[in-house]
């Protein structure tokens, strides 16, 4: 049958055609090359030289089909986005032909100079060489620009002396690092058929959307994407009729012009709906692999960028883009499974008879306990800093959230009083013409910042715009570490009492005492968890300074190097980095609402009371004129008085805010830097920020130099 006219076509008939995957290598390449790279991407194997040759020439002439004038290796430097130099595939020959030209050492390595990417001190900048290194386990796939196309090779990033510079290659080697240990527990529950455990992820991406006019006449936005003033109109998000609410045509119109473009990448994307906050959404694709996912969540925030751009529409995916309404974070949804296809993190119907399950279950709940700093650390920025503990994100404070019956089951286990349950129960809808609806293991908890979720945990910690890559290698490893102990101590056990079962219980009740202060099943916001999370133990790093000192504990340090996710040259790397990001984001913040508030606030202000004062004179003249009373006036007088205070205080805080400022880059280090900016520009900014919301209340608003909540949150 053909397609009616104006139907898009059906997702299936060219999903992942710009992506070199399996299906098109197998289409494309020698049985022999095809079965060697099979090997490569799902076992790990290397591919021979000769190999390699074929692969590239394949993958050179399946671009060119596509229209690709020149490739790229795609990297993920220390600087949070993606990072790419494109080289053509023209070539000349010896006898000035020209020809297309891409060879298996080109595939595999290109030297992009990468000097001025961030290395956190292991090497300097006159030590320019670095060196991409193509990931197979990652398909290559096309991005089309204006007139033409780029073959883009999905690659790590590492320096002349092997060290990683990018945000893959740890999460590479944590991926082998959880596979080794889980697959060497499963063997010893007596899975010996199992030959490697996968880490999966989906990545739910939350981002705004404003009108981008309106976003190119405001600084902050254009500098910081994030307002640094704004006052809440009277409704925001209130009357939560934006969530799930019905999608206007401009944004549906983005949504659906993203959607085909991420399936033409091979991006399984699933779910779009309206989030919480007016002009806030969300997205989310199917899980995958994880590097795949790592991979494939940069394209999406790369993919909803230029299409906004398209659209007249930009993209904000800071973290808190406006104050006093819903961040945006990325839930990462990470689970396990075995090489014959089963979820570790797969309950059952009979969770408690579910041995495996339980071991897996409770070495996260180890690694989440014994690690909460360092995934503290892992998401620290300084605009997840805005969103942690705030309008249904979660808190600072790391805990696990199980739900009242695994939290019931694990109880009864450490008691000895585990009793098989029934089938699992059923919630009635009271309408008989609807079915019932099984009710999951667990139930949601959006104030909890890791939280199991049927069959996988949720760790909804993550700030929006940062890569998962980091986070999930900080997860997978301590993952690795606890699953090693709890085999250990089974182990142990075993030699001793010669059941490997009764082993089993006994560790596990064990461990689940142990870890019993990480299971918090109340409200993350109250202050009395706070309280109660402190007599626990647990840690509770507010800010972004505070958090990343987790990477510098000797503890948290020696287990990347046990497991060699990172050596610890790239540990203190990955420290620096961070906090020299944390401070030049908040010197860039800080030097923005400056400028904003000397060049377009106080001048508008000024007007404005210019103006009131006239009109005040005036009236106070033609009183006297006509001999009224002088009590005509009083409130007129007592409303340019207020406005005159605020822009006397506006000023002094402004004042302030630039001595903040100047005495950031004389604390004499990167530590002393990010507790200046704790303890000076924050509040400095906050002060300067309160005064200018309260004059946007008061001056006339066709006078406020710059587009308002209003007009951002509900006018586009």
């Amino acid at each position: 049958m053909s397609q009616h006219p104006g139907v898009p076509p059906a997702t299936t008939t060219y999903f992942g055609h710009r992506t070199f995957n399996l299906e098109t290598m197998r289409a494309k390449l020698p049985r022999n090359v095809y079965q060697a790279i099979e090997q490569t991407i799902r076992a790990g194997a290397k591919l021979p030289p000769e190999h390699a040759e074929v692969v590239a020439h394949a993958m050179k002439e399946w671009a060119l089909e596509h229209g690709a004038t020149h490739y790229c290796h795609w990297f993920q430097p220390l600087t949070g986005t993606t990072a790419e130099k494109h080289d053509a595939f023209l070539s000349i020959d010896r006898d000035g032909t020209v020809i297309e030209r891409f060879s298996g050492s080109q595939l595999i390595q290109s030297e992009p100079d990468a000097s001025s990417f961030p290395s956190g001190g292991m090497r300097a900048t006159f030590e320019a060489r670095g060196y991409t290194a193509w990931d197979p386990s990652s398909p290559a796939f096309i991005m089309t620009g204006p007139q033409g196309a780029t073959l883009c090779i999905p690659s790590a990033f590492i320096s002349y002396y092997g060290s990683a510079l990018d945000e893959k290659t740890p999460l590479l080697r944590s991926v082998n690092a959880l596979s080794r240990a889980a697959t060497g527990l499963l063997h010893l529950l007596g899975h010996a058929e199992v030959t490697r455990v996968i880490t999966l992820l989906g990545v739910e991406q939350e981002y705004f959307l404003v009108d981008r006019a309106l976003f190119e006449r405001r600084a902050d936005l254009v500098m910081a994407h994030r307002t640094l003033v704004g006052a809440l109109p009277p409704k925001a998000q209130q009357l939560e009729d934006h969530y799930f609410g019905s999608i206007t045509d401009r944004v549906l119109d983005f949504m659906q012009e993203v959607e085909r473009e991420l399936y033409a990448l091979g991006i399984p994307a699933k779910t779009r709906h309206n989030e919480v906050a007016p002009q806030q959404f969300e997205i989310a694709p199917i899980h995958e692999e994880v590097n795949i996912a790592a991979d494939h969540n940069l394209l999406i925030m790369e993919t909803l960028r230029r299409v906004a751009k398209r659209k007249g529409l930009a993209l904000l995916l800071h973290e808190k883009p406006f104050a006093g309404v819903n961040g945006s974070g990325k839930h990462n949804n990470w689970s396990m499974a075995d090489s014959l296809g089963n979820n570790l993190l797969e309950p059952g119907r009979t969770p408690e008879s579910n041995l495996s399950f339980l071991v897996f279950l409770v070495c996260t709940l180890k690694a989440v306990h014994r690690r909460a700093g360092l995934l503290r650390a892992s998401i620290a920025s300084a605009g997840n800093d805005h969103r942690l503990g705030a309008n249904e994100a979660p808190p600072a404070i790391m805990s696990v959230f199980l739900g009242q019956e695994l939290d019931a089951i694990l109880s009864a286990i450490e008691r000895e009083e585990v009793n098989p349950s029934g089938d699992r129960q059923s919630i009635s809808l009271g309408l008989a013409q609807l079915p019932a609806i099984a009710r999951d293991n667990t139930d949601r908890n959006r104030t909890s910042p890791f939280a199991f979720t049927g069959n996988k945990f949720e760790f909804r910690a993550v700030p929006s715009s940062m890569p998962v890559a980091m986070p999930n290698a900080v997860l997978n490893t301590a993952v690795a570490e606890a699953i090693d102990e709890v085999a250990a101590k089974i182990r142990a056990r075993r030699e001793v009492a010669g059941d490997l079962e009764a082993a089993v219980w006994a560790v596990l009740r064990e461990e689940i005492a142990a870890t019993r202060a990480i299971r918090f099943e109340g409200d993350g916001y109250s202050v009395e968890w706070a309280r109660e999370a402190e007599a626990r133990g647990l840690p509770n790093a507010r800010t972004t300074p505070d958090a990343l000192a987790a990477w510098l504990e000797p503890s948290n340090r020696e287990i990347f190097t046990r497991y060699k996710v990172m050596s610890e040259a790239e540990i203190d790397a990955r420290y620096t980095v961070r906090l020299e990001q944390y401070v030049k984001t908040l010197d860039i913040e800080a030097k923005t609402l400056l400028r904003m508030t000397r060049t377009e606030i106080l001048p508008a202000c000024l007007r404005d009371q210019s103006e009131l004062a006239t009109s005040y004179s005036r009236l106070v003249e033609a009183s006297r004129a006509l001999d009224l009373n002088d009590a005509v006036a009083p409130a007129q007088g007592k409303h340019l008085a207020a406005i005159a205070r605020d822009v006397t205080a506006l000023l002094a805080a402004t004042d302030a805010l630039e001595a903040a400022i100047g005495g950031l880059h004389s604390q004499g280090s990167p530590e002393a830097e990010g507790r200046h900016c704790v303890d000076a520009l924050i509040p400095a900014m906050d002060a300067v920020r309160e005064l200018a919301d309260h004059l946007e209340g008061r001056v006339e608003r066709a006078k406020w130099p710059f587009p308002t909540y209003l007009d951002l949150l509900f006018q586009n």
